[in-house]
């Protein structure tokens, strides 16, 4: 993403100690997103690339309604084991996720900071568990994980709505942010990919890791030729807006509020 004109006090990346000693944050957001193939048109680092834009937009919004949010920087490497045997999908397993999480809480606690948000751009990664085993390690720190790519519904946004991986609503998002690493949309693969045999497993009541090459011929799940960058335009201002919205309420509530 581009680097703004002059530091922005709620990306740590950007800010500097004179800042961060003078604010008490509320709210830690962690993106964490993935290096993969995406399809032939889409870059490798997209999940990281949307966490960003995201997280930045939202965090801008949340910052001046007054919410002191802090974006840490993007962890760009996810889960990727259904994608072992495709060149450089950058695999991590759970324990090593919940190794760097421990790490990063630590400094989270020494700091003063009350509220983590994992902010999951994804689809391999799954941080359920995981905030049940940090609760139980970091009791004063609440930790919370959101998938980005379920915060608003894509119907009424995009003609194509079964897809999960580069698919219209990736590619749409894509084309907004950084068209420049898109490729022609005719050079793109189909997405076209296979369900699972099981029915058990397409009503979604039993689970397991898809194998990628077995699903998808060109790594896409979804048919991303209809993908406009007005499309990815409308999509982000309205996950933004209930992003930043959510980042503002938590931060605003106290600890002892979170129950109605």
């Amino acid at each position: 993403m581009p680097i703004s004109n002059s530091p922005r006090p709620y990306i740590l990346e950007e800010t500097n100690w004179k800042a961060v000693k003078a604010t008490k944050f509320e709210v830690a957001v962690l993106p964490w997103g993935a290096t993969e193939a995406h399809n032939y048109h889409l870059p490798y680092a997209t999940d990281n690339y949307q966490n960003e834009a995201i997280t930045e937009a939202a965090a801008k919004f949340a910052w001046e309604r007054g919410a002191n949010v802090i974006v840490l920087p993007n962890v760009p490497f996810g889960v990727q084991t259904g994608q072992l045997d495709i060149p450089l999908c950058m695999n991590i397993l759970p324990s090593t996720q919940l190794a760097i999480l421990k790490d990063v809480c630590d400094v989270l606690v020494r700091a003063g900071i009350p509220k983590l948000i994992i902010f999951n751009g994804h689809g391999g990664n799954d941080f359920k568990a995981l905030v049940r085993e940090l609760s139980f390690h970091f009791p004063k720190l609440f930790t919370c994980a959101l998938n980005w790519f379920k915060v608003h519904d894509k119907t009424g946004y995009f003609t194509h709505l079964d897809g999960d991986h580069a698919d219209e609503m990736e590619t749409s998002v894509m084309l907004e942010i950084l068209p420049h690493l898109v490729l022609p949309l005719d050079e793109a693969g189909d997405g076209c990919d296979k369900k699972w045999k099981f029915k058990a497993m397409r009503e979604g009541w039993v689970s397991a890791q898809r194998e990628w090459t077995q699903v998808s011929q060109d790594t896409g799940v979804g048919n991303p030729y209809e993908a406009t960058a007005e499309k990815g335009s409308r999509y982000l201002d309205a996950v933004v807006a209930k992003v930043a919205d959510f980042f503002v309420e938590l931060a605003e509530t106290p600890r002892s509020g979170f129950y109605n």
